[in-house]
């Protein structure tokens, strides 16, 4: 069964099996409030596979980079700013594209009159 990439379908001990850490990591990440789960009706975690990808980015930074959980939250909150301007922007090219596309001639030339393309030449002898 194919699930999607928001849908919450990992347990605790599913995520913490999968990327080799402890359940109690994953707690701390929630405490420090780097990560969010959802939670079933009995109040059981449940990770999405995008949850798992910010797990994966938060290793990255605490193992590889040596990033403590403060520095941590300050990237993803810059990371999260830096994607919603990216969105905003493309939407934003998106828009002038379409208004480039619905306006053939530019709005400043939009009431050009045309001459005549008959001249007439008078000679003298």
């Amino acid at each position: 069964m194919i699930h999607k990439y928001d849908e919450p379908v990992y347990l605790i001990s599913i995520v913490a099996k999968i990327l080799d850490i402890h359940p109690q990591t994953l707690r701390q990440y929630e405490r420090e409030n780097l990560i969010c789960p959802s939670r079933s009706n009995g109040r059981i975690r449940l990770y999405s596979q995008r949850d798992i990808d910010k797990i994966k980015l938060i290793l990255r930074l605490t193992r590889e980079l040596g990033v403590n959980l403060a520095g941590v939250d300050i990237i993803l909150r810059l990371k999260d700013n830096v994607d919603e301007m990216e969105n905003e922007i493309a939407t934003l090219r998106h828009e002038v594209q379409k208004s480039k596309n619905v306006h053939s001639v530019s709005p400043d030339k939009a009431l050009v009159t045309k001459k005549s393309i008959y001249e007439i030449i008078i000679f003298e002898e």
